[in-house]
């Protein structure tokens, strides 16, 4: 029995991360081949990893970021995930 509950849990995950990887990307996106779609998920990961905030990770990224005090400059925009997604940083003037 407990195997079943293990793998159901493991189950429920993938479900999850699909279900994420859906919502927040490829139902915004129209995926005309596998390469783009491959491209169209490496970018996403790569924002997923380094800017998407995560509340079990006190809303931080996994790769963790440097806080940026307003001495830095003032706050841009960066388009990640062909402009799906942003990332703001300070960047001086």
């Amino acid at each position: 029995m407990y195997l079943l509950c293990k793998f159901d849990e493991h189950s429920l995950r993938r479900v999850k991360a699909v279900k994420t990887i859906r919502r927040e990307c490829l139902d915004h996106m129209i995926v005309f081949h596998e390469s783009s779609l491959r491209k169209i998920l490496s970018s996403y990961f790569e924002y997923y990893h380094r800017s998407r905030t995560h509340l079990s990770l006190g809303k931080d990224s996994p790769e963790p970021r440097a806080v940026q005090p307003p001495e830095m400059g003032s706050v841009v925009s960066m388009p990640q995930v062909g402009g799906l997604h942003h990332r703001y940083e300070r960047q001086a003037a």
